[in-house]
């Protein structure tokens, strides 16, 4: 028998609540598992373990193997993904989020998409204090000279980078920001942001200005857009485990999370 609770000023239902801990079971186990080792994942007993997935096997949210007697997430169950995927839209949604980052760090936050011509910016968030920086929606980063570029390049495929890194080369005269380096270099700065999560850059491609850039990225890994922090240089500290980065890291894992990036 379900049981009425309170969330908040809202009423929800116990059963369903204590039904999603077995569900998360699932999602944290990440493969076909038998009843005990669900059960203990939800902190429920087999008993009550057993009673959720009679129901939930029929409606098809969970399937059981019928010669190893394991678990797994049923059709039903993918089927509830994919519409979660298809009217889902990343950019929107990281839209709305950065408002509350610029707010709550008190920095400048640009959204950028892989453009035409590279790195192209499609919203600034000012922050509170204003920076003399030339950025606005229709910017072109350069993918060796800004922390932005340098999170697009270490997750797009390396022919496409290399031969952006040609045109940036060759074409020095363009408006992008930053200044284009070689292909070599910019490896040096991507092996960084594949091992740490994110780009710094500080005093470049404007003096006393930092920024750190990192991905959103969808249940593929596929990079959807740049989120960049940008602030003066001293009050936006760059290092690894300092309070920007990890913040900008949570940050983009949140909404990657949503759009179904396991991190592996």
């Amino acid at each position: 028998m379900s049981v009425e609770t309170m969330t908040g000023k809202q009423r929800g239902i116990g059963a369903i609540q204590t039904g999603s801990r077995l569900l998360n079971a699932f999602v944290a186990i990440g493969r076909p598992a038998m009843l005990r080792e669900l059960a203990e994942q939800a902190d429920l007993t087999p008993a009550q373990a057993h009673a959720y997935l009679v129901s939930y096997r029929s409606v098809g949210l969970v399937e059981q193997d019928t010669h190893s007697g394991h678990y797994r997430l049923g059709p039903f169950a993918l089927n509830l993904g994919l519409v979660r995927l298809r009217t889902h839209d990343p950019l929107r949604m990281t839209s709305e989020e950065i408002v509350t980052l610029s707010a709550v760090q008190g920095t400048m936050v640009s959204l950028s998409v892989w453009g035409t011509y590279g790195p192209t910016i499609i919203q600034v968030q000012e922050g509170p204090s204003q920076l003399h920086v030339n950025v606005r929606a229709g910017t072109v980063f350069s993918i060796t000279g800004t922390a932005t570029g340098r999170v697009f390049a270490a997750f797009l495929p390396e022919d496409l980078i290399a031969q952006q890194v040609s045109v940036e080369m060759a074409d020095k005269g363009t408006q992008r920001i930053g200044a284009p380096s070689s292909l070599t270099d910019l490896r040096r700065h991507t092996e960084f942001v594949r091992h740490h999560g994110y780009a710094p850059i500080e005093g470049q491609p404007v003096p006393g200005v930092n920024a750190l850039a990192a991905a959103v990225r969808d249940y593929t890994g596929q990079v959807q857009c740049v989120v960049t922090m940008i602030g003066a240089a001293g009050m936006m500290d760059t290092r690894c485990g300092g309070q920007r980065a990890e913040a900008l890291l949570a940050f983009v894992a949140r909404l990657s999370a949503n759009l179904g990036y396991s991190g592996i």
